[in-house]
């Protein structure tokens, strides 16, 4: 099933910068070649639902091996059963209405 997520991985207990911890996870989501962009206060990822959940425990298991003794995640999950869309699509279709 194709899934599209907006992942807020907060490392706890490592200092008030945590732009270190997230560079990992984005190298980690890179690496297990899912479509993803990044905004200021999370990440959304799409790709199959199994690929994209391994993807964010590996986040998680990386951050815990940088140091973060805890971590609170967020997540928005999306899927649809009447097509696949893709993250591109829906700013597309938002731009295009504003436009009118």
């Amino acid at each position: 099933m194709h899934v599209m997520i907006d992942l807020c991985v907060v490392p706890i207990g490592v200092g008030v910068s945590v732009s270190k911890y997230i560079a990992e996870c984005q190298r980690i989501i890179e690496r297990a070649e899912l479509a993803f962009q990044l905004h200021p206060y999370g990440t959304v990822i799409e790709g199959e639902w199994d690929d994209v959940m391994a993807a964010v425990k590996l986040c998680h298991e990386k951050v815990h091996e940088m140091g973060a003794p805890r971590i609170s995640t967020s997540m928005k999950i999306g899927t649809r059963t009447d097509r696949e869309q893709h993250m591109q699509e829906k700013i597309d279709s938002v731009v295009e209405k504003l436009r009118r």
